[in-house]
C-alpha cells in the first residue's frame, strides 16, 4: 500500500501560514510502513503552544535529581562551587544553540524527531539514530526510576528502619528491589492514562521541587552556621594544571545531560505557535533553570562538606541524615514528584515516537511508551550511577560522542543542504526524494560512522573506574575522547556536507 499525494508540489501547494507549513488539502498518507496518527504533522490549528509552555517544559525538567547530581558530582570531584556552576551554565549555553537549531523543523512543519531524520538518512535510515535516542531516553528512565527507587528506600529506611539490613539478592537489598519495581509500576500506571494526564502531573511538579530544594539549602545551611561556610569550600583542583583535565570531560558531560533533547526537541516544538514562542521559551528556560538549580545543588553539596568533612552528593543521602520525620516525609514526596516529572517529559515521549517510527502499525505513542518502561529496567540503571566517575565521564561523554554526531547531521541537511526546505509529504512516501537507496541514505551512514568513531573511539577508563582500556579503545584517538560531544557535532557536519555537496539541493 502506498501513500496518495498530489502529483508535485507545484500542482497543489503545500499551505503555509507565517511561516507554518501543513500536508496540502487532500492529501492520504496511506503506508503504514511509514505512517501513523502519532507521526503525522500536526495541523496548524493544533499548534498552539506559547512561550510561557516550552519554559514550563524546562523547568519541569531540569527539577530532578540527575540534575543535582551533575552539579553535586563536580563539587564532589573536587570543584568549588564557582568552577561547577560556570560549567554546568557554559553547557547549557552552548547546547541551547543545536536545540533552537533542531526545533526549528517543529513549529515549521510540525513534524516529530524522526520523521525530521528521515530528510537526512532517508525513511528507512531514520531507524538509525532513532533507535539511538530511543536506547538512551530508555537508559535514562531507568536511571530515573533507579534513583526513585532508591529515595524511597533510603527514606522508608530512615523511618521504619531495619530496611538496610534485609538479605541482598544481586548485591542489594531486597526490599530495595521492591522499592524500585513499586516506583516502576507507578511510573507505568499514570504513562498509561495517557498524555494529558502527565502534562497536568508536570503543571504543579516543578514548583513542588523547587520548593523541596530550598528547604534543603535552609535546613544544610542552618546546619553549617550560615551561608558562609556553604561559599567558603575550596577547589581541590584550582584553576591550573589540575583543573583542566576535569573541566573538560565534565564540561562535555554536562552538555550530554540534554544532548538528548538537542536532538528529539520537534517532539515537543511541532505543538509551538511559531518559532519566536519556541526560541525565547527554551532560552528562558533551559539555561537559566538549570544554572539555579546547579546553584542550588553545589550550595547544598559544600554545605555537607562543611558539615560533615565530605561532600554527600547525593540528595537522598542528605535527606536522610535528618532525624526529623516530617523532613523524611517531605524528601520522600518530593523525590517522587521530582523523578516522575522528569521521566514524563524527557524520557518517555521520545522513545514512544522513535519506536513508532520503527513499526508504525504494530506501535503507537502509548506502546512505546511501555516499551521504555521494560527496557529502562533490563539496562541496569544501578550500574551507571555508582559513581561520579562513571555517571559523568563514562555514561554522560559516550552517550554525548554519539547524540552529536546525529545532531551534526540533522543540522547540517536541514540547514545547509536544504536551507529549512522540506517536502512534506515525500517525508511519508516511499520512492520519493528522501527514499535515496531503498530508504537508506548512505551518505548520511558514513557521516555517523566517521563521526561516532572519531568521537568515541578514544573513550578511556582510570584504572578500576569504569568499562573503558586506560589507553581507549582506539589509543590514538584518546586525545579526542574529552570532546566526544563536540568531535561528534563537528566531524559529522563537515563530512556530510562534503558528502551531499553533489546532490541536488531537494
Amino acid at each position: 500500500m502506498t501513500a496518495t499525494v498530489p502529483p508535485t508540489p507545484s500542482d497543489s501547494p503545500i499551505p503555509e501560514q507565517a511561516g507554518r507549513v501543513e500536508l496540502p488539502p487532500g492529501t492520504v498518507l496511506t503506508d503504514n510502513r511509514f505512517v501513523n496518527d502519532d507521526l503525522l504533522p500536526v495541523p496548524l490549528a493544533r499548534r498552539r503552544w506559547t512561550t510561557y509552555n516550552f519554559a514550563a517544559l524546562w523547568v519541569g525538567m531540569a527539577h530532578n535529581i540527575p540534575s543535582w547530581l551533575l552539579a553535586s558530582g563536580l563539587v564532589a570531584l573536587g570543584m568549588d562551587w564557582k568552577q561547577a556552576v560556570f560549567t554546568i551554565a557554559l553547557a547549557n549555553v552552548i547546547v541551547l544553540a543545536p536545540m533552537l537549531l533542531t526545533g526549528h523543523a517543529g513549529p515549521k512543519y510540525g513534524i516529530p524527531f524522526p520523521v525530521l531524520a528521515r530528510a537526512s538518512f532517508g525513511l528507512r535510515g531514520a531507524n538509525l539514530p532513532a533507535l539511538i535516542r530511543a536506547g538512551v531516553a530508555c537508559a535514562w528512565f531507568g536511571i530515573q526510576t533507579w534513583i526513585g527507587g532508591q529515595g524511597i528506600f533510603v527514606l522508608l529506611g530512615k523511618l521504619f528502619g531495619g530496611w538496610a539490613e534485609a538479605s541482598e539478592v544481586g548485591g542489594q537489598p531486597w526490599t530495595l528491589w521492591v522499592c524500585f519495581v513499586l516506583f516502576w509500576a507507578l511510573e507505568l500506571a499514570i504513562i498509561h492514562r495517557g498524555m494529558e494526564a502527565l502534562r497536568r502531573f508536570e503543571n504543579w511538579a516543578a514548583p513542588f521541587v523547587i520548593v523541596g530544594a530550598l528547604v534543603l539549602l535552609v535546613w544544610i545551611a542552618n546546619k553549617a552556621g550560615g551561608l558562609g561556610p556553604l561559599l567558603d569550600q575550596p577547589s581541590r583542583l584550582g584553576w591550573g594544571a589540575d583543573f583542566w583535565p576535569v573541566f573538560f570531560p565534565s564540561l562535555m558531560g554536562m552538555i550530554a545531560f540534554w544532548s538528548t533533547l538537542s536532538l528529539n526537541i520537534p517532539d515537543f516544538t511541532r505543538f509551538g505557535a511559531g518559532q519566536r514562542a519556541q526560541v525565547r521559551g527554551q532560552t528562558l528556560g533551559l539555561p537559566t533553570t538549570m544554572t539555579l538549580f546547579a546553584l542550588l545543588s553545589v550550595f547544598v553539596t559544600s554545605g555537607s562538606q562543611a558539615v560533615y568533612g565530605a561532600a554527600v552528593w547525593d540528595p537522598v543521602a542528605l535527606a536522610a541524615r535528618t532525624d526529623n520525620v516530617f523532613g523524611l516525609l517531605f524528601a520522600l514526596v518530593t523525590v517522587l514528584v521530582a523523578t516522575i516529572s522528569v521521566n514524563i517529559a524527557a524520557n518517555v515521549v521520545s522513545p514512544a515516537y522513535d519506536l513508532a517510527n520503527l513499526a508504525p502499525r504494530l506501535i503507537n505513542f502509548r506502546t512505546g511508551a511501555m516499551v521504555t518502561g521494560v527496557v529502562g529496567v533490563l539496562i541496569m540503571p544501578w550500574k551507571l550511577t555508582e559513581t561520579p566517575e562513571l555517571y559523568i565521564f563514562t555514561w554522560l561523554g559516550l552517550v554525548g560522542g554519539l547524540l552529536g554526531t546525529v545532531a551534526g547531521i540533522l543540522i547540517a541537511d536541514y540547514w545547509l543542504i536544504r536551507r529549512t526546505v522540506l517536502d512534506l509529504p515525500a517525508l511519508y512516501t516511499p520512492g520519493g526524494r528522501y527514499w535515496y537507496t531503498s530508504g537508506w541514505n548512505l551518505r548520511a551512514v558514513a557521516a555517523f560512522v566517521v563521526g561516532g568513531v572519531l568521537a568515541v573511539g578514544g573513550s578511556h577508563s582510570a584504572p578500576g573506574k569504569g568499562p573503558f582500556p586506560e589507553d581507549g579503545l582506539i589509543p590514538f584517538l584518546k586525545p579526542l575522547a574529552d570532546y566526544g560531544w563536540a568531535v561528534g557535532l563537528g566531524a559529522s557536519l563537515v563530512v556530510y556536507v562534503g558528502l551531499m555537496a553533489g546532490r541536488r539541493r531537494s
